[in-house]
């Protein structure tokens, strides 16, 4: 494979990642637009939240099996232009079958496309010999944050959600279509070059006592996650005392602050290894918690979150290539279903911080994912306990350079 190819796969995969952050920052950030739109009780919205990872987690695995005949690029061809067009489908309804119908669809999609999106990600890096994983998510991290500057617009100017989602759709879904010509799997044209890990099959198989630690991991972290998209703006609007506008900028403080770490991180797993860096990242997200839950106003919470976005930033990309690591001839179906855990976290996460803010206190139930995230510190090992290879402390040479 020539590097001018990877180059361009490197890019057009990066345009996917920024898509699907200003994919999913429109929707959550809008969540109480939503709510309101079509008359969805707070007692009613944590199911509506959980269906969406729910279907998810049932695409994501389909996905293993799909890949498998037609490839990943094929997959995230068709998969993100079902997701842009089932967000439009949210602003355009009136009614809640409606209303669940295009969730629905968003779900489905969205799993194919997180799970497709990663296989790319982590084969691409396997071809480069060292860590670009974390930069994928800092394009993500900078789609996040347009996409929650323009909900930012459109609570500003009372614009409906239909209005602000069309021209984002009518820009971005172009761009996506055209970016997908040049997708591009780092083992195509070869076959996987590094034996699979001690206990993973002869055959390359997935062994999920291995995987495991890394699904807890990457289930903790989401749960993180999900109480910031899901709950940042209702936290801030109705714990906290911000405005409806104000509400919109913690998750866009939260992914600044990720596209930071996500911008330097491979260059810190570079130097450091992974393990130190998932390490230190997951004592800060936690410190992040605990002054969102401790804060006596507005800005004081919109600190936390900002902390927290440069805690939580570097766990989930590495997540993903630690997987690819463990299962060098298997990296898709370890990718698919590690990605499951994803959605799990956000199925947990959600619901449970809406269930522990009604029954006791929001700021209360901001204690859970702090101590979950925590626990990530002993299963840091799970990241760098194979032999030298990219990510692992101690990169293999760089066999191949394309920039």
């Amino acid at each position: 494979m020539t590097d001018a190819r990877l180059r361009r796969g490197r890019g057009a995969l990066a345009v996917s990642f920024f898509v699907q952050g200003v994919t999913f920052a429109l929707l959550v950030t809008r969540i109480p637009a939503i709510q309101d739109r079509y008359g969805i009780s707070d007692a009613l919205l944590p199911a509506f939240l959980a269906a969406v990872p729910i279907l998810a987690g049932v695409a994501s695995v389909l996905t293993e099996r799909v890949v498998a005949r037609v490839g990943p690029g094929a997959v995230l061809r068709w998969a993100q232009p079902v997701v842009l067009l089932a967000l439009l489908a949210v602003g355009a309804g009136s009614e809640l079958w409606q209303a669940a119908v295009a969730l629905g669809a968003f779900g489905l999609a969205v799993g194919a496309l997180d799970a497709s999106m990663n296989m790319l990600g982590v084969s691409l890096q396997r071809a480069y010999g060292r860590s670009i994983m974390l930069g994928f998510h800092a394009a993500y991290s900078l789609g996040g944050i347009a996409g929650a500057s323009l909900a930012w617009v459109g609570a500003h100017y009372d614009l409906t959600l239909f209005v602000s989602y069309l021209p984002v759709v009518a820009v971005v879904l172009p761009a996506a279509l055209i970016g997908s010509r040049w997708y591009v799997a780092g083992h195509e044209g070869k076959a996987a070059t590094e034996p699979p890990a001690e206990g993973a099959g002869a055959a390359g198989g997935v062994a999920f006592k291995l995987l495991l630690p890394l699904c807890l991991v990457m289930t903790f972290a989401y749960i993180g996650d999900s109480t910031v998209s899901n709950w940042s703006a209702k936290y801030l609007q109705d714990v906290l005392g911000g405005s409806e506008e104000l509400a919109t900028v913690p998750y866009n403080a939260y992914m600044v602050t990720t596209l930071l770490g996500r911008a330097v991180g491979d260059f810190g797993v570079r130097r450091l290894g992974a393990v130190t860096v998932v390490r230190c990242g997951a004592v800060l997200a936690a410190l992040g918690f605990a002054a969102v839950a401790a804060a006596p106003g507005p800005w004081a919470g919109m600190a936390g979150f900002t902390v927290l976005g440069l805690g939580l930033s570097v766990i989930v990309p590495q997540t993903f290539a630690a997987a690819g690591r463990l299962f060098p001839g298997a990296s898709d179906a370890a990718v698919a279903r590690l990605n499951v855990f994803n959605y799990v976290g956000f199925l947990i996460g959600s619901p449970l911080v809406g269930a522990l803010g009604d029954a006791w206190s929001y700021r209360g139930a901001m204690i859970v994912p702090m101590v979950l995230v925590l626990v990530t510190v002993a299963y840091a090992t799970s990241f760098g306990s194979q032999p030298a290879r990219y990510g692992g402390g101690h990169e293999r040479p760089r066999t191949v350079d394309v920039g």
